[in-house]
């Protein structure tokens, strides 16, 4: 089943899309698709639910990220290989972990802005892992236990900000806008395999970014057994699982960087489609 919110930021309701791609309020049932709800009796009753019963909501509202209230947004870097070695990084022997904060958080198809005095400001289409079960040193074999699904994530970030400016990578990685999610949680019954997706992104019509999740160094049971040896995942984290190679920061000859008035466009098999207009601050 695919969950989704929408309506005006700040006042999302929770809904399904039914087999027509209409949208079906399940605001009767639940408040909002977040932690509590994704580790809820109702979210197992309503994968089975026939959806035609439901309320079908008019018109095309906007859609919000697909989680509410995302406790944490962790973010793996340098997950593909070839994206490291276009990166100039070596391979990591061990996840890299780093943060986006969660007033980054915006719809699928949310304007994008660039922050002020930004030069480097990056794409990243990322397969995004959406916990649905309390996770604490949890074996691989038992890790996509605790996974309500899957979802598309758009980790952009500024290049300059993220490593010529002294620190950690967070504080080019979570400013405001720069996490669209979205659009759909897509529960993990309709993604068989999660190491089997193609994914790609597009500026202005062009393809920059076209891999697979098969070629990830780190896998999903992977990464959600590691981050549960250091810290507890809750219903509603969310895990951006790194990007293939395209980057604008690794484009030769020169790096290519987004601008004002761009359009970004981007995907995964089976998880949806994301568009956001790039505009200043």
């Amino acid at each position: 089943m695919k969950f989704l919110r929408y309506g005006a930021p700040g006042a999302e309701k929770p809904g399904v899309l039914d087999e027509q791609g209409r949208i079906r309020d399940i605001s009767g049932l639940t408040a909002d698709v977040d932690g509590k709800f994704l580790s809820s009796r109702a979210f197992q009753d309503l994968q089975s639910m026939d959806c035609s019963t439901l309320p079908l909501v008019s018109g095309e509202p906007r859609l919000g990220a697909c989680v509410g209230n995302i406790g944490k947004f962790i973010c793996i870097g340098l997950n593909y290989a070839d994206h490291a070695a276009e990166s100039n990084m070596p391979i990591p022997k061990e996840p890299v972990v780093f943060n986006k904060w969660t007033s980054a958080v915006v719809g699928p198809n949310d304007d994008v802005r660039i922050p002020r005095d930004s030069v480097k400001t990056d794409w990243e289409v990322e397969l995004g892992v959406i916990i649905g079960k309390t996770a604490s040193y949890v074996d691989e074999s038992q890790a996509l236990e605790h996974v309500a699904g899957y979802c598309v994530v758009n980790d952009v970030s500024e290049r300059e900000y993220q490593i010529e400016r002294g620190g950690t990578w967070d504080k080019g990685k979570g400013c405001d806008t720069f996490g669209p999610t979205g659009p759909w949680l897509v529960t993990k019954d309709e993604v068989p395999d999660p190491h089997q997706l193609n994914l790609w992104l597009e500026v202005d019509g062009h393809r920059y970014q076209n891999g697979n999740t098969a070629t990830m160094i780190f896998n999903v049971p992977q990464i959600v057994a590691y981050l549960s040896r250091f810290m507890t995942l809750y219903p509603g984290d969310v895990i951006s699982t790194g990007t293939p190679p395209g980057v604008g920061m690794g484009i030769k000859p020169e790096p290519v960087y987004l601008r004002a008035g761009q359009t970004m466009r981007l995907g995964i098999d089976g998880l949806g489609e994301q568009q956001q207009r790039v505009i200043g601050d």
